[in-house]
């Protein structure tokens, strides 16, 4: 994804407002190598860490837990892995730079840096956003079509490897048009001397700037609309069924039961509304600045505003979409804080104390394989779960796994 330094920055750096950072000497213009004040410095370095940590420890536990336990590798469990995998990647490979290339004028490192870093930055936006339509659309198909094939272990790879070939063909073009080019009429000031160095930008030299233009739009529609779009209409498919989902009959008890029910689907439904939102939310502001910066006449002020304030906040919004799906994804849901907890018996637990529980799957609790394991006749399938629903049992894990954040805030 673009950051500041792949913008018309110096227009902005021409601004006369920030005299306190730049003067100009014949027609070469001097900047200082800090953008921001050092408070200011602070307040990003502090939320950008804040969230990369986030990133590491939420995004790495899942995959470990995943990958530790065989109870955990089920079609689901591998997509959140993928989601956690291209996370992790966005935490490495594009929170670091990005922020240092908010605080700092030009960028710092050389053409080969500048390609790999736009590429895996671009990449991994690409197939975290590719995973969330495939998790939505494999919940679509377990709750509204629950009699229809599931998927298989090699199917869901084989869904795995066309996003990652999705996502390296739509950042293909910026891979190949990142350079790294010197700005002959900017110079950076080192320290309180009179040390200078030249200024250097990565950014994406398009032969036309309305082919930059096109790619935005292209880059927008099918990483940020098309995306969202689906995954609105898969959620309210999931919501409107569950809404006329069979409730038991008449009778006090049934009305209890009917009571119930429906409480329980309005925290699934809710869950849904939650994470489509935290997705539209946390990317909708980066997208809009992007799309401003390509199709908008802005004035020289307001450049700077935005390149200098507002697109850091922008990436880290977007950045703290990565971090917290591993919560919404992960840890609110029963099979992996149980895989989690098995974790901490494993390591706290001496092995000769733990020899007799057997290898590490079986410290997992039964209820754990039982719950992954697809019922096997259509019968069993259809038997009204314990709330009275009357959905499939498939349904019903996945609707628990769903609903849980809700019982953990969200009312």
């Amino acid at each position: 994804m673009d950051s500041n330094s792949s913008l018309d920055w110096p227009q902005v750096l021409n601004y006369e407002g920030t005299s306190k950072y730049l003067y100009l000497e014949g027609n070469v213009s001097y900047v200082d190598f800090y953008l921001h004040q050092p408070s200011v410095a602070a307040v990003f370095i502090s939320s950008y860490l804040l969230i990369f940590l986030l990133c590491m420890v939420g995004n790495g536990g899942l995959c470990f837990i995943i990958l530790w336990s065989k109870h955990m590798r089920t079609v689901t469990n591998l997509f959140i892995l993928n989601l956690a995998l291209s996370d992790l990647l966005v935490g490495v490979f594009c929170m670091p730079t990005t922020l240092l290339d908010n605080i700092i004028a030009g960028w710092p490192f050389g053409s080969l840096v500048c390609k790999m870093s736009g590429m895996v930055q671009g990449i991994s936006v690409s197939a975290s956003v590719f995973t969330l339509v495939a998790i939505a659309v494999d919940r679509f198909r377990s709750i509204v079509h629950p009699f229809k094939q599931k998927l298989t272990i090699p199917t869901a790879v084989a869904i795995i490897a066309v996003i990652w070939i999705l996502a390296v063909a739509i950042m293909c073009p910026s891979a190949v048009l990142l350079q790294v080019r010197e700005e002959k009429h900017f110079r950076v000031l080192l320290g309180s001397g009179n040390a200078t160095r030249p200024v250097f930008w990565c950014r994406e030299e398009w032969p036309d700037p309305a082919m930059r233009r096109i790619y935005t739009t292209v880059l927008f529609a099918n990483i940020y609309l098309a995306p969202l779009s689906l995954i609105v209409v898969m959620y309210a498919r999931i919501g409107i069924s569950l809404s006329h989902a069979a409730v038991p009959g008449a009778g006090k008890r049934s009305q209890e039961q009917r009571h119930s029910a429906w409480k329980w689907k309005q925290k699934v439904i809710k869950m849904l509304v939650l994470v489509t939102l935290l997705f539209a939310l946390s990317w909708l502001p980066l997208w809009t600045l992007m799309l401003l910066s390509d199709y908008a006449s802005l004035s020289d002020l307001q450049l700077q505003l935005i390149n200098i304030y507002i697109y850091p906040f922008a990436h880290w919004l977007a950045f703290f979409n990565s971090s917290i799906n591993p919560i919404i994804y992960g840890f609110c849901n029963k099979n992996f804080r149980r895989g989690f907890q098995a974790v901490l018996r494993l390591q706290l637990c001496s092995r000769a104390a733990c020899s007799q529980a057997g290898p590490g799957n079986a410290i997992l609790p039964a209820s754990t394989a039982r719950k992954d394991r697809a019922p096997q006749t259509a019968a069993e399938e259809r038997q009204p779960d314990k709330k009275g629903n009357g959905v499939s049992s498939q349904q019903h894990l996945i609707m628990e796994d769903l609903k849980e954040p809700c019982d953990n805030g969200v009312k």
